[in-house]
Protein backbone atom coordinates (compact mmCIF):
# COMPACT_ATOMS: atom_id res chain seq x y z
CA UNK A 1 0.00 0.00 0.00
CA UNK A 2 1.30 3.49 -0.95
CA UNK A 3 2.79 5.54 1.95
CA UNK A 4 2.40 2.43 4.54
CA UNK A 5 5.76 2.31 6.13
CA UNK A 6 7.30 -0.97 5.91
CA UNK A 7 7.17 -3.20 9.24
CA UNK A 8 10.08 -2.76 11.60
CA UNK A 9 12.82 -5.12 11.71
CA UNK A 10 14.92 -6.46 13.97
CA UNK A 11 18.53 -7.41 13.19
CA UNK A 12 20.99 -9.00 15.36
CA UNK A 13 24.47 -8.89 13.87
CA UNK A 14 27.71 -11.47 14.53
CA UNK A 15 31.28 -9.80 14.14
CA UNK A 16 32.56 -13.52 13.51
CA UNK A 17 36.19 -14.57 15.02
CA UNK A 18 38.08 -18.19 15.68
CA UNK A 19 37.93 -17.29 19.45
CA UNK A 20 35.19 -14.87 20.24
CA UNK A 21 32.17 -13.73 18.26
CA UNK A 22 31.30 -10.13 18.96
CA UNK A 23 27.12 -9.45 19.01
CA UNK A 24 24.73 -7.13 18.43
CA UNK A 25 21.50 -5.86 18.38
CA UNK A 26 19.00 -3.18 16.55
CA UNK A 27 16.48 -2.46 14.94
CA UNK A 28 15.32 -0.20 11.44
CA UNK A 29 12.80 1.79 13.15
CA UNK A 30 15.49 3.45 15.53
CA UNK A 31 18.19 2.71 13.02
CA UNK A 32 20.43 1.77 16.51
CA UNK A 33 22.48 -0.74 17.38
CA UNK A 34 23.85 -1.81 20.69
CA UNK A 35 26.15 -3.94 22.02
CA UNK A 36 25.73 -7.45 23.17
CA UNK A 37 27.75 -9.52 25.64
CA UNK A 38 30.16 -11.78 23.53
CA UNK A 39 29.76 -15.53 22.31
CA UNK A 40 32.56 -17.73 22.76
CA UNK A 41 34.63 -19.98 20.14
CA UNK A 42 36.07 -22.94 20.14
CA UNK A 43 37.52 -25.53 17.60
CA UNK A 44 34.58 -27.27 17.50
CA UNK A 45 32.63 -24.03 16.48
CA UNK A 46 30.60 -21.38 18.20
CA UNK A 47 28.63 -22.13 21.82
CA UNK A 48 25.48 -22.48 19.95
CA UNK A 49 23.47 -22.87 23.52
CA UNK A 50 24.43 -18.94 23.73
CA UNK A 51 23.58 -18.00 20.24
CA UNK A 52 20.39 -20.09 20.58
CA UNK A 53 19.36 -17.51 23.40
CA UNK A 54 20.43 -14.57 21.83
CA UNK A 55 17.89 -15.38 19.33
CA UNK A 56 15.63 -15.96 21.22
CA UNK A 57 15.54 -12.83 23.41
CA UNK A 58 15.80 -10.78 21.01
CA UNK A 59 13.35 -11.97 18.38
CA UNK A 60 15.22 -11.10 14.99
CA UNK A 61 13.47 -11.03 11.77
CA UNK A 62 17.21 -11.10 10.05
CA UNK A 63 20.41 -11.93 11.01
CA UNK A 64 23.62 -9.54 9.67
CA UNK A 65 26.93 -11.11 9.49
CA UNK A 66 30.36 -9.53 9.09
CA UNK A 67 32.02 -10.46 5.79
CA UNK A 68 35.63 -9.96 6.08
CA UNK A 69 37.61 -9.03 2.86
CA UNK A 70 40.92 -7.83 2.51
CA UNK A 71 41.67 -4.12 2.30
CA UNK A 72 41.89 -4.47 -1.37
CA UNK A 73 38.34 -5.74 -1.50
CA UNK A 74 39.23 -9.39 -2.05
CA UNK A 75 38.04 -12.21 -0.07
CA UNK A 76 40.53 -13.00 3.22
CA UNK A 77 41.46 -16.02 5.08
CA UNK A 78 38.69 -15.47 7.65
CA UNK A 79 35.91 -15.10 4.36
CA UNK A 80 35.14 -19.12 4.01
CA UNK A 81 34.89 -19.08 7.61
CA UNK A 82 32.39 -16.25 8.42
CA UNK A 83 30.35 -17.56 5.07
CA UNK A 84 29.96 -20.96 7.04
CA UNK A 85 28.78 -19.28 10.01
CA UNK A 86 26.49 -17.34 8.47
CA UNK A 87 25.19 -20.82 6.73
CA UNK A 88 24.81 -22.56 9.65
CA UNK A 89 22.85 -19.70 11.24
CA UNK A 90 20.27 -19.92 8.60
CA UNK A 91 20.23 -23.39 8.23
CA UNK A 92 19.46 -23.30 12.09
CA UNK A 93 17.12 -20.45 12.79
CA UNK A 94 15.41 -20.38 9.42
CA UNK A 95 15.52 -16.66 8.91
CA UNK A 96 17.71 -14.34 6.48
CA UNK A 97 21.46 -13.76 6.61
CA UNK A 98 23.01 -10.55 5.25
CA UNK A 99 26.55 -10.23 4.87
CA UNK A 100 27.71 -6.95 5.41
CA UNK A 101 31.40 -5.81 4.75
CA UNK A 102 32.80 -5.40 7.60
CA UNK A 103 36.66 -3.97 6.82
CA UNK A 104 37.83 -1.93 9.23
CA UNK A 105 34.79 -2.13 11.53
CA UNK A 106 37.33 -3.24 14.23
CA UNK A 107 39.36 -0.37 13.75
CA UNK A 108 36.60 2.10 14.20
CA UNK A 109 35.17 0.04 17.11
CA UNK A 110 38.35 0.46 18.95
CA UNK A 111 38.72 4.58 18.10
CA UNK A 112 35.10 4.65 19.23
CA UNK A 113 35.85 3.03 22.13
CA UNK A 114 38.92 5.18 23.31
CA UNK A 115 36.86 8.38 22.94
CA UNK A 116 34.38 6.84 25.04
CA UNK A 117 36.78 6.22 27.84
CA UNK A 118 38.85 9.55 27.06
CA UNK A 119 35.62 11.43 27.59
CA UNK A 120 34.55 9.48 31.23
CA UNK A 121 31.37 8.15 29.12
CA UNK A 122 33.39 4.48 29.83
CA UNK A 123 35.47 3.80 32.95
CA UNK A 124 37.58 0.33 32.79
CA UNK A 125 39.89 -0.39 30.15
CA UNK A 126 39.30 -2.18 26.82
CA UNK A 127 39.07 -6.03 26.57
CA UNK A 128 38.96 -7.44 23.35
CA UNK A 129 35.65 -8.94 23.81
CA UNK A 130 34.20 -5.80 24.48
CA UNK A 131 35.90 -4.69 20.83
CA UNK A 132 34.44 -7.67 19.16
CA UNK A 133 30.88 -6.50 20.33
CA UNK A 134 31.80 -2.70 19.33
CA UNK A 135 32.74 -3.85 15.75
CA UNK A 136 29.23 -6.12 15.61
CA UNK A 137 27.96 -2.44 16.51
CA UNK A 138 29.46 -1.05 13.27
CA UNK A 139 28.76 -3.61 11.14
CA UNK A 140 25.22 -3.64 12.00
CA UNK A 141 25.02 0.14 11.52
CA UNK A 142 26.41 -0.28 8.22
CA UNK A 143 23.26 -2.40 7.26
CA UNK A 144 21.25 -0.32 9.28
CA UNK A 145 22.32 2.51 6.92
CA UNK A 146 21.52 0.75 3.49
CA UNK A 147 18.24 -0.28 5.32
CA UNK A 148 17.32 3.20 4.96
Amino acid sequence: MPGTPEAVRVALAFDFGLRRIGVAVGDTLTGSAAARATVPAHATGPDWPAIDRLVRDSAPQVLVVGKPYNVAGDDSDMTTHARRFAAALAARYALPVELVDERYSSIEATERLKAQRASGARRRRLRKADVDSAAAVVILQRWLEGER
